[in-house]
């Protein structure tokens, strides 16, 4: 069964994927695979690694309607984020916009801007469109908010004059689609700890080629020049970088946390990522259904129709503090859920059924 290759269900009601994904068998065995291998060669073959790496460039790549060149890798990511912040020319008068309730990562480094000029634009959805004007000259957006579940209906309508536009995708991909052809973001950044199933360090980012052509990059390493691969050469001047996006990466990567969400990656495609999304929605409604029959609940969904299909549930329960109701479910039920924002979070993801969600209700 799918559910025996998450050991921690066997103890847990576990609807947190939005704070963290579970680690799947699969996934150890390619971690501790990596481990043996290096047992097994000294490490002699470590060029080889990098192969496996590009091989799962343009895995993520076919998951987000990129190129495998597109493709780089990074502990999390708030480094892509930062690169492009840093990497940017700013002007006095320049503008960043973004939505309201963001993550703390699209909030804080925009706000540090302020000191050279930059002005900071946090909006709703439906007055974000109004925000972006010809002084605009980034859109920082997440696909899925981390708060509320608020999914922004038609991103790929939105109109950005001649802004460059970022997506986190932290909080969508591995339970949704990402339509990249669509959207057209010039930087797409997934930390790969959630929705994808792997563990922390293992985050990517496609970087579109216009892009790539204005953005220097901000890490500088071995791995900077293009021809970094002739190891017993290695050049000894200022590096002359490639094209692909791996010129951002600088130095090694880390392969165990790559190689567990490659396995989670196959797991993804094995299953097929339009099922996924369908099974992920679907455990949202029916939870959702319940829970408008529950007294004094309100969804954040009813509250804000607007949101796109999403897999997070959000809830405000009259007369109860959001935290202390999740602290209470994992005290007294092994339920695990999350507080953000004064709202009960719950995030049921494939490996998730509709037994959990009725220990949830029955526990609630």
């Amino acid at each position: 069964m799918l559910r025996d290759q998450f050991p921690a269900l066997a103890r847990f009601t576990y609807l947190n994927t939005a704070t963290y994904g579970l680690l799947s068998r699969r996934g150890r065995a390619a971690m501790v695979g990596h481990l043996d291998r290096r047992d097994d060669f000294a490490c002699g073959d470590f060029l080889a690694w990098f192969d496996d790496i590009d091989r799962l460039r343009a895995k993520l790549a076919r998951l987000v309607g990129a190129q495998a060149d597109d493709i780089a890798f990074a502990p999390n990511a708030a480094t892509p984020l930062s690169l492009l912040l840093n990497g940017l020319d700013w002007a006095p008068g320049d503008e960043i916009v973004t939505l309201e309730n963001e993550f703390p990562n699209q909030l804080y480094f925009p706000a540090l801007l302020a000191n050279r000029g930059v002005k900071f634009v946090a909006a709703p959805w439906e007055r974000l469109q109004d925000q972006i004007t010809a002084r605009t000259r980034l859109i920082v957006i997440s696909q899925v908010s981390y708060s509320t579940g608020f999914r922004p209906p038609h991103l790929e309508t939105l109109d950005r004059r001649n802004a460059l536009l970022y997506v986190d995708a932290t909080q969508c991909l591995g339970a949704l689609r990402f339509d990249g052809a669509a959207v057209r973001p010039d930087l797409l950044a997934v930390n790969g700890y959630k929705w994808m199933l792997a563990p922390n360090g293992a985050a990517f980012y496609a970087v579109s080629p216009a892009l790539r052509a204005q953005l220097a990059p901000q890490v500088i390493g071995w791995r900077s020049h293009f021809d970094w691969r002739n190891v017993n050469n290695l050049h000894t001047d200022a590096p002359v970088f490639a094209e692909a996006a791996e010129k951002y990466e600088g130095g090694m990567l880390d392969f165990p946390s790559l190689y567990a969400l490659e396995a989670a990656v196959d797991t993804l495609f094995e299953l097929g990522p339009e099922p996924v999304a369908r099974y992920a929605l679907a455990l949202n409604e029916t939870l959702r259904a319940a829970l408008r029959r529950v007294p004094g609940v309100t969804l954040y969904s009813d509250e804000f129709p607007a949101t796109g299909p999403t897999p997070i549930t959000s809830a405000r329960f009259a007369g109860r503090e959001a935290g202390g109701l999740a602290a209470r479910l994992k005290a007294e039920h092994n339920i695990l859920t999350s507080a953000r924002c004064g709202r009960l979070r719950v995030s049921p993801h494939f490996y998730n059924d509709e037994n959990d969600i009725d220990r949830l209700l029955a526990a609630l």
